[in-house]
């Protein structure tokens, strides 16, 4: 069923018009009058809706039923990653918001290459925020991710330590796992961090270490920068029982 995401100010009594982007969709899919779509809040609410007329540029869809949304996981899972070089941030984005990740965060590391200044910086988080909703779509998300940047690692460190339970993996870790630090913990949220191309500095760990996140392997092997955050988001994930 096509699904679209909407303000939760658009969704005021039965009937909701779709304009620009979104009707533009609709009629690629080829949606005609009594077909049902699927509209969401983006907060977590989904409503069944049937499309009552599509004109030119403009989509109406008559709300029939809201329920929660039954595809957002139990744990709210807050990913951190060390900004990355090219794009791959914004294939990590895409696939931890299929994923399930709750928001997704970028910070500068002692090792980052990659520095996005505030003029560009602006305009990444506009399109990578774009690459979340679409994602968010597709995947029947029952809300989009918030993509965040920060300033600086300290602050990363500081905001990822005020999760109910937080983790660092560190390539140079050799004895906790994820399984052995989570050990099966019932909790609301979690963070995870992993490092950019060049990895985290032992300062940098030391520091996540002493603010309280528990410091982990994800194995014997090096995964790149874009692939270790979407291991640990996965396997944190099944050890939650949210992949079941």
């Amino acid at each position: 069923m096509p699904r679209f995401f909407v303000p939760p100010s658009a969704l005021v009594g039965d009937l909701v018009t779709l304009e620009g982007e979104q009707a533009a969709h609709a009629k690629a899919l080829r949606l005609a009058p009594g077909e049902e779509v699927t509209l969401c809040d983006g907060a977590g609410t989904d409503y069944r809706c049937t499309v009552s007329s599509l004109q030119s540029g403009q989509l109406t869809l008559a709300v029939q039923q809201s329920m929660p949304s039954c595809t957002e996981p139990t744990l709210r899972v807050s990913l951190y990653l060390g900004f990355p070089k090219a794009d791959k941030l914004e294939h990590v984005i895409q696939k931890a918001t299929e994923l399930g990740a709750f928001e997704i965060v970028a910070f500068p590391c002692a090792r980052s290459v990659s520095r996005p200044d505030g003029k560009s910086l602006a305009k990444k988080l506009e399109r990578w925020q774009k690459i979340a909703a679409s994602a968010a779509e597709q995947s029947g998300r029952g809300r989009i991710p918030q993509v965040l940047a920060l300033d600086s690692f300290d602050q990363a460190v500081c905001r990822a330590a005020q999760a109910d339970w937080s983790a660092l993996f560190y390539e140079n870790e050799r004895q906790c796992s994820l399984r052995r630090a989570w050990e099966g913990r019932a909790i609301r949220s979690a963070a995870i961090f992993t490092g950019p191309e060049g990895g985290l500095t032992e300062d940098e760990v030391a520091q996540a270490r002493a603010a309280g996140m528990a410091v982990c392997t994800l194995g014997p092997r090096i995964l790149r920068c874009e692939t270790a955050p979407l291991c640990a988001l996965s396997a944190l994930m099944y050890a939650a029982d949210e992949l079941a």
